[in-house]
């Protein structure tokens, strides 16, 4: 008699600085087959939407990064990437590839200056790679220009009242007359736009771009006001020229409104980050059918169970009936509330501080390591049910 193999998707997100989502499934594998012989398993790398969507997508659809030559948030120009999915109809960016803070020195910070352009250059080479659908993640931005700078390098025009365009940047807006769009790049009709998108910030006000997330990108106090200034203005003369108000929209305001931008400029629709990576990687249809579902990120704690990558595997996993386990480099402070949620039990691979480069060095062996000791537990269950029966 042949004893049925138990199925296991191994679904986490990226940890951190050690193993992108891939490399992370792969250790958790290698650590299961120490102790289970009788395995079956699909690997499903995983992301929020946030650093590391790009190369999670691309490793769970085998598809393929390009690069392209864009500006950064200053004008100058770099190497950035996307990804193409297998078929190459769906193209995953992550705008801090092109415009984002970590681009920059800290001396260079200045969102009065940086723009949004080199987004803008990665939706065009996008389009020009095939893909009819676009999903962009707009964490960790460097900039506050309301999207203008993305919407420059696809076509659009932003003139002061002699009909001259305005300067790039947030301290541009203040210029703004009148939009142009009838010059966007004609490729664009028919390409479908997805924002990955996790926060509820409107475009302007207390809780607006300027105010919240301008200071962390070099602005000061009078920077702020200036660029809370420009924006409201900027929002004025989309709902005149554009027929379209994008103010209060929750998400308008993230990455220094670049939400706004791609809304106002390019029809896109803001969602939830862990919710597009799951259509991306089409996770439930590959969960179907599994027994169990291991998941994990580098540290798990209460802020998991808000959107992160592990918890979009638990709600696909608990709609199907499918238990799920969660194997992280460490927990922390409130990685219990999983237990409430849908999760069986949580695991940390680390049992001491490490430092980053211990991490990198000793992660993956320890990853594998914690994953057989999951998996001889595992296979004490299933051996008593065989007896059982």
């Amino acid at each position: 008699m042949t004893t049925r193999r138990l199925k296991i998707a191994i679904a986490p997100d990226s940890f951190k600085g050690s193993m992108t989502a891939l490399e992370a499934a792969e250790c958790i594998e290698r650590g299961l087959r120490r102790a289970l012989s009788n395995l079956s398993v699909r690997r499903i790398p995983m992301a929020d939407g946030g650093d590391g969507t790009v190369q999670a997508i691309v490793d769970a659809t085998r598809g393929r990064l390009v690069r392209a030559t864009v500006h950064d948030p200053l004008g100058r120009r770099i190497r950035a990437r996307f990804g193409l999915t297998g078929r190459g109809r769906r193209a995953v960016i992550e705008m801090a590839e092109a415009s984002g803070l970590v681009l920059l020195e800290p001396s260079e910070r200045n969102p009065m200056r940086t723009t949004t352009r080199g987004t803008g250059d990665l939706i065009r080479a996008a389009v020009g790679a095939g893909a009819k659908t676009i999903l962009v993640g707009i964490g960790g931005s460097a900039t506050n220009d309301g999207g203008t700078g993305m919407a420059r390098a696809l076509g659009v025009r932003f003139l002061d009242a002699d009909g001259a365009e305005i300067l790039e940047g947030g301290g541009g807006l203040r210029r703004l007359a009148r939009i142009d769009r009838s010059g966007i790049l004609p490729a664009l009709a028919g390409v479908r736009i997805e924002v990955a998108c996790d926060v509820d910030n409107p475009l302007t006000g207390p809780h607006g771009a300027a105010r919240v997330y301008a200071r962390q990108k070099g602005a000061s106090a009078d920077m702020i006001r200036t660029l809370e200034s420009n924006m409201k203005h900027f929002a004025r003369v989309v709902r005149r020229d554009l027929e379209t108000d994008i103010d209060p929209v929750p998400g308008a305001g993230a990455a220094g409104g670049l939400g706004a931008g791609l809304m106002a400029f390019l029809g896109a629709e803001l969602r939830s980050g862990i919710d597009l990576v799951a259509d991306a990687v089409r996770l439930r249809g590959r969960l179907a059918g599994c027994d169990l579902a291991i998941t994990g990120e580098g540290r798990t704690d209460g802020q998991t169970v808000f959107g992160k990558a592990p918890m979009g595997v638990v709600r696909a996993a608990r709609a199907l009936g499918i238990p799920v386990i969660v194997i992280s480099g460490a927990t922390g402070d409130g990685a219990e509330a999983l237990l409430h949620h849908g999760v069986e039990a949580c695991f940390s691979a680390l049992s001491e501080p490490m430092d980053e480069e211990a991490i990198r060095r000793r992660g993956p062996g320890l990853l594998a390591d914690c994953a057989e000791q999951v998996a001889r537990v595992l296979a004490l269950d299933v051996g008593a049910r065989r007896k059982r029966r």
